[in-house]
């Protein structure tokens, strides 16, 4: 298995299946990221499943995109993980990870970043124009404030 680009963890007073529901509900994701802002999913319901698909909706200062993503991995209560495109290009995978620890989860989020070859490279330098500086440096601070903002959601159910 391929080791995450960037990879943050926080412990969440809840159940594994409690935290994994909200994740999972990635038309929510806006409510705790300060970058993904939510997204239209290809089904009606909040649960995806493996090969589900959304159109992930994402801002940066004016900057606005949308990303098209498939979820990868979907098992409530232990891992769910979508890929992100830019089509045709594979840009990233997202997982999350839930460890019971006694009444309490540890949550991991990790990127993977899978820009890859010379497209990638072409694709880091254009990723430069929206975001500058260092895309795992960036990444990191994002997660620790998206598993903040999680952790007093998950708390406060």
């Amino acid at each position: 298995m391929l080791e995450p680009t960037v990879s943050e963890s926080i412990r969440i007073n809840a159940a594994p299946e409690v935290v994994y529901d909200l994740v999972a509900d990635v038309a929510r994701m806006g409510e705790w990221s300060p970058e993904a802002t939510g997204a239209r999913m290809s089904k009606v319901g909040p649960q995806l499943g493996v090969g589900d698909t959304f159109t992930g909706t994402n801002k940066h200062g004016i900057a606005r995109w949308s990303t098209n993503c498939t979820v990868t991995q979907a098992e409530r209560g232990k891992q769910f993980e979508f890929t992100v495109e830019v089509k045709p290009f594979k840009i990233s995978t997202w997982r999350y990870e839930f460890v019971a620890d006694g009444e309490a989860t540890v949550v991991t989020e990790q990127w993977f970043d899978d820009r890859a070859g010379i497209r990638g490279t072409t694709l880091k330098i254009l990723g430069q124009a929206l975001i500058p500086g260092s895309r795992p440096d960036h990444n990191r601070r994002n997660m620790q404030a998206t598993l903040a903002n999680l952790k007093r959601a998950a708390e406060a159910k």
